[in-house]
């Protein structure tokens, strides 16, 4: 019977993959790769793209094509069979990148092929992705003694177990919370679409009342709307001790001790710590710098303090104000961290006269995915439309972006759209690669992304609207994944996303976010979900007026969270006198307004630096929207220049052609100055945020 996992032609087989057909098909894969790799060591004659690198990349897919597929449907559908049949490979998988990482005669090949004639022979292309094989082989230990490798293999098979655990016990320990609220009374404040939510999940836990959780569409209406403060602690502090030894009231001790992320962020740190020894670096955080834009870990701390310096006062500020409106109208004189969200939202509904919830109401999700789909169409001349393919989920969609060529419509790319929050879903919003462009022996092999994200559902059959960050976190997905599909690049390695420094990859997402703020856009994408009528204009100056409420305060928070990952990777010494927690302290001292209570333990469930790819590069959003509010400066400068609005299609194109379109084939520095005419400049980040010197 043939295993679905190992069909390369046309899309994942979703609709036959089982948890069943995942040793089979990574153990077939492996042993066909390694039988590659043995004919390529062999090899005699001088190695060149056609008869090396070429067999390399081909191999390389057709594992991570199925590999993909597991790993996916292990973030979006994390059964106890996807979860075993995962992490039953998940060792096999890490010890042959280890030992493909550290093969010598493979780099011996390598280098052997950027010394010769052959090399001088390649495009620009095709030698970036020799060269980025070069330095990747040396980042992976190829150049250790051979005594040292397996000691440095086992270090990435380890770190692989541990980073899934650490996402694992976030999951359960956010699915493992819930909180039954019997008194109508103690609902005041909260809107009536996420009571309904709370109404269902009670009653499909077979109970009376409303059923609050710590996903974010139970969880975070409760912090922004809920009168009833008691209701607003219990679920802060269950959400803030996840994965800790704490229990959901962050006194007594956890009932899942085997949930405890702390033991695995300590070996984390100290494996990263040893394997950057290994390759000859001072610590983790050269290792994660070298294939990035940024030239240093201290060049990193210096932007960083910068810009923490610059916002800090606008933060004090905002909760000097927060503080003093919460005492003389709110009766709320120690203002806590689960006040923070519902005090500020009493402060804007006063100072602007609108609350989100009004917004909300103007957002309903078939609309604006027609005017998210529109504003692609005039900006990069595509269309976008449904299409059908295998799914994993009934509230899985698919489309299909295509353009106009000399012999009609060119199909460009597909991608799958998974909106809505479910227990078996890792929480966040994420876009990744389903299929990469290349060019293959019948043509061009098109692009495929999953798009997904955990926004609130259907609720009694009627369609869900979103909060207008909702729509801001949907375009930059939608960003991620246009630079995913609109590449123009042929080889795979640097095509899309693939080889894209990782503090440039937020650049198109960020740059997406933009357009949630321009009232061109917004007419197309806004419809009252009773009355059908657009978004008002003075509905949306106030949303303008309020754009920059509390900029000070969210942008010394991200700066706190890049801050404590640069630092543990630079300066900590894991099973040192300084605790992680110690390090976390010092940088919100330096540069944090909110201290949040002692038995919070925001690291625990910190994803993005234990288990994803942000370790020691959680600065790169910082960094990118410094580069996405400098190029969308360019649009905003078409609009002066041309009919006002920033849908400008010339500039698109140019956007599209300089950044989007070339992927990783040359570095991201030349992209934006190709683009920009110019290298990257603040002055944008700093205007669109609010956050300028003279008004201090």
């Amino acid at each position: 019977m043939t295993n679905p996992l190992l069909e390369t032609q046309g899309l994942p087989r979703f609709d036959a993959v089982l948890p069943e057909h995942v040793a089979g098909a990574v153990e077939h894969l492996l042993d066909e790769n390694r039988a590659l790799v043995a004919q390529l060591e062999a090899a005699t004659e001088a190695p060149d793209w056609d008869n090396f690198v070429a067999p390399l990349i081909d191999s390389s897919e057709r594992f991570s094509r199925a590999w993909g597929v597991v790993s996916h449907l292990h973030s979006v559908m994390d059964t106890p069979q996807w979860r075993e049949a995962y992490n039953a490979q998940l060792p096999a998988v890490s010890a042959y990148f280890a030992e493909l990482g550290q093969n010598l005669k493979l780099f011996s090949r390598y280098k052997a092929l950027r010394e010769s004639p052959a090399y001088a022979q390649l495009d620009a292309v095709r030698q970036r992705i020799v060269d980025n094989e070069v330095r990747d082989f040396r980042l992976s230990g190829a150049e250790l003694p051979e005594s040292d490798k397996p000691r440095f293999k086992a270090i990435a098979e380890e770190q692989s177990k541990l980073a899934a655990k650490f996402s694992e016990n976030v999951l359960d320990a956010t699915n493992d919370y819930s909180l039954l609220v019997t008194d109508e009374a103690e609902l005041a404040g909260i809107p009536d679409d996420a009571r309904a939510a709370a109404r269902a999940a009670a009653e499909k836990a077979g109970k009376s009342g409303w059923q609050f959780g710590l996903q974010m569409p139970s969880y975070l209406p409760v912090l922004q709307y809920a009168d009833h403060r008691p209701l607003r602690e219990a679920l802060y502090r269950a959400y803030a001790t996840r994965a800790s030894e704490f229990a959901p009231d962050g006194v007594s001790p956890s009932s899942h001790p085997e949930w405890d992320n702390a033991p695995n962020i300590d070996r984390i740190l100290a494996l990263r710590a040893e394997a950057s020894r290994m390759l000859g670096y001072r610590n983790y955080a050269e290792v994660s710098l070298v294939p990035k834009m940024a030239d240093s870990p201290e060049a990193v701390l210096d932007f960083l303090r910068d810009l923490g310096r610059r916002a800090k006062p606008f933060a004090v500020r905002d909760l000097q104000e927060l503080r003093a409106f919460a005492a003389s109208e709110l009766g709320l004189a120690d203002v806590q961290p689960w006040d923070i969200a519902w005090a500020s939202e009493k402060l804007r509904q006063q100072r602007y006269a609108f609350s989100e919830q009004e917004v909300k109401q103007y957002f309903p999700q078939p609309v604006v995915l027609a005017g998210l789909f529109k504003l692609i169409e005039q900006l990069y001349g595509v269309s976008i439309t449904a299409d059908t393919a295998p799914i994993w989920h009934e509230d899985v969609r698919f489309f299909r972006i295509e353009r106009k060529g000399v012999n009609g419509s060119e199909l460009v790319g597909q991608f799958y759209l998974d909106l809505y929050a479910r227990d078996t879903k890792r929480g966040g919003a994420w876009m990744d690669s389903a299929i990469t462009r290349r060019r293959v022996s019948s043509g061009v092999q098109t692009p495929v992304a999953y798009l997904v994200c955990n926004f609130p559902g259907p609720v009694d059959g009627k369609a869900p609207t979103f909060s207008h960050d909702d729509v801001i976190t949907l375009f930059h997905e939608c960003g991620h994944g246009l630079h995913h599909l609109l590449t123009r690049i042929d080889e795979l390695p640097v095509s899309g996303i693939a080889g894209v420094e990782w503090d440039a990859v937020e650049l198109p997402s960020q740059f997406m976010e933009n357009f949630c703020w321009e009232w061109d856009v917004l007419q197309d994408m806004t419809s009252h979900v009773d009355t059908g009528a657009k978004l008002p204009r003075a509905l949306y100056d106030k949303m303008i007026a309020a754009k920059n409420f509390q900029s000070g305060m969210q942008t010394v928070r991200q700066i706190e969270f890049a801050l404590f990952d640069m630092r543990l990777h630079h300066d900590y010494q894991p099973g040192g006198e300084k605790r992680m927690l110690d390090v976390l302290a010092e940088v919100r001292e330096e540069v944090s307004v909110i201290i949040p209570p002692a038995w919070h333990r925001f690291p625990n469930s910190f994803s993005h630096i234990f288990a994803g790819g942000y370790s020691a590069g959680y600065y790169s959003y910082k960094w990118a929207e410094v580069l996405s509010a400098d190029a969308f400066a360019a649009f905003e400068e078409a609009a002066k220049a041309g009919n006002g609005s920033v849908l400008d299609r010339a500039t698109g194109e140019r956007f599209a052609k300089e950044v989007l379109g070339v992927g990783g084939s040359r570095s991201a520095l030349e992209s934006f100055t190709a683009f920009r005419g110019r290298a990257p400049q603040v002055d944008a980040l700093l205007r669109h945020s609010g956050m300028v010197e003279e008004t201090v």
